[in-house]
């Protein structure tokens, strides 16, 4: 079986040979941590786009989506907070000249002594079979509490040095821990400073004249700042949502993990305005809710976890992370925080305008708190292609490479196939091709035998090949094969349009994540 580290590096190397994903200005030697989306990872990115906004907007009468600009006020920033606080904690190994976020060096160690604890529950698991308590074991097994107690120690530790900003004793933490460079295996840590992570622009035609703005870190904001617009223009009423997807721009230090963390990103945030008071109700719905859309997607419930914020961010008084099991271990894909009232006050605060809705069933105005949900588009787009990027050997010996996405969200729903490039097949190709491609995104292919146009759309996902071969002259049939189970059957062209809508449209993922249909 074959290691997530070369997992990884497959799924990088398969992502470039079939148009996913490019490196940015790769003529040019590349650009670090920026990435360009190619003809395939386009289609795909789209998908995905697609089934989260109908999901959110589409699927929910009181939820409804704008698009603001990247640019905004320079104060919208320091209102938010990010002037002053958005940082990261950086670090530097003397010895490999590489430089660490602090806090995950901490997190990914707290990580391995956890994975430690649950390692003893695994062995104890298959040693007492049926009979096992897990729940009693974790409680009572001393290596096992031993472990945890471990961790939390640690974890409460650099929890009170973050609250404090004592960067000294985070540096501190990280050699207590005896956390060693990846690269280097030493420990000749530098001292652990704040870095800035907004880029900063000039706007104007003249430099001296010119104001300092930023590109957005987050979509978040021009959410807020538009809270009253869309609540009147719309006759909103309180719960309600505002979805946005867009891009942002972080200026990461440590850019890695190929586009799990980058400079350029693409965010689908959804805001929920809500009475004071429901915040944490509403919080449980959106957890769970938002867990219930990813496993739509059918990876099965081992795949992701929740993780509660052990820190919270400045305007939280909760917190959870949707971790999913990427080749490189469990990571965050998606945020919901309960974000209080801390944006529309700050803005209120900052702007002098009033951000308050008038709640006709209490006769009272209020700043209403908000439930925010947050993905990155680029990390739901890197889970997709690892879960479905598989290595097959078939029954006669030979193997193929098959990217299994769910049938909604592959970039080409159906490949038509002449057999032979002559005797009018390739025109009745293009026939089939025109009676499907106002529904869904086709394409059709002469070059080369069969077997290797069979395998060339396993390795893009494509749900289905359908061949046209002599027999479709005579009988108006075609041989449809799914990708799957590489299993075909003859099917009337005049079905084809059927059996792809009830297949690979949308509505079948959004029937399941609305729990509709199994």
């Amino acid at each position: 079986m074959m290691n997530q580290e070369d997992l990884f590096k497959n799924i990088i190397s398969h992502s470039k040979e079939y148009g996913f994903i490019f490196q940015s200005s790769e003529i040019y030697d590349g650009l670090s941590a920026v990435y360009d989306y190619g003809q395939m990872g386009a289609e795909l990115k789209k998908n995905l786009r697609d089934f989260w906004w109908k999901s959110m907007v589409q699927m929910h009468q009181n939820i409804v989506g704008i698009d603001s600009a990247i640019f905004m006020h320079p104060t919208t920033w320091k209102a938010s907070g990010h002037v002053d606080a958005f940082n990261d904690p950086l670090i530097d190994n003397k010895d490999s000249k590489k430089r660490y976020r602090a806090d995950v060096l901490i997190e990914e160690h707290v990580s391995k002594i956890r994975a430690k604890a649950d390692k003893e529950v695994e062995k104890a698991a298959k040693r007492f079979g049926e009979t096992f308590d897990e729940t009693m074991y974790r409680q009572t097994n001393p290596r096992v509490l031993e472990y945890n107690a471990k961790a939390d120690e640690i974890e409460s530790r650099f929890k009170a040095a973050l609250e404090e900003n004592q960067l000294d004793e985070v540096r501190q933490i990280i050699i207590d821990c005896e956390i060693v460079c990846p690269i280097s295996g030493t420990k000749n840590w530098t001292e652990v400073r704040q870095f800035n992570l907004m880029f900063s622009t000039q706007m104007g035609s003249l430099s001296d004249d010119a104001n300092t703005i930023y590109l957005r870190p987050e979509t978040a904001q021009g959410i807020f700042v538009n809270f009253l617009n869309v609540q009147k223009t719309g006759r909103m009423k309180i719960p309600f949502g505002i979805a946005q997807t867009g891009k942002a721009f972080r200026n990461e230090i440590v850019a890695r993990q190929f586009i799990f963390r980058m400079r350029e990103f693409e965010q689908m945030e959804m805001q929920f305005f809500v009475r004071p008071g429901t915040e944490m109700t509403w919080y449980n719905y959106w957890k769970n809710t938002r867990m219930k859309w990813h496993r739509a997607l059918g990876f099965g419930d081992k795949k992701h976890k929740f993780h509660d914020h052990l820190k919270l961010a400045h305007y939280a008084n909760a917190a959870a992370d949707i971790e999913f099991d990427f080749p490189f271990g469990f990571k965050e894909l998606e945020g919901i925080h309960s974000r209080t009232d801390f944006d529309l006050k700050k803005h209120e605060e900052f702007s002098g305008k009033k951000l308050q809705y008038f709640d006709p069933e209490i006769n009272e105005s209020y700043v209403p708190y908000v439930v925010e949900t947050s993905i990155g588009l680029d990390r739901l787009f890197l889970a997709i292609m690892s879960e479905a990027y598989k290595e097959e050997t078939l029954a006669d010996g030979s193997s193929r490479v098959v990217m299994k996405f769910p049938f909604a969200l592959a970039p080409i729903k159906a490949a038509i196939l002449p057999l032979v490039n002559k005797d009018g097949l390739p025109e009745k190709a293009e026939e089939i091709v025109n009676l499907l491609k106002f529904d869904h995104n086709v394409a059709t292919e002469a070059k080369d035998a069969i077997g290797k146009r069979y395998r060339r759309h396993d390795a893009i996902g494509t749900p289905y090949c359908i061949t046209v071969d002599y027999e479709t002259m005579e009988t108006n049939t075609v041989t449809l094969r799914n990708r799957d189970t590489m299993e075909q059957e003859r099917v009337n062209i005049e079905d084809l349009k059927n059996i792809l809508n009830n297949t690979v449209s949308l509505s079948s993922l959004l029937e399941k994540s609305a729990g509709l249909s199994e």
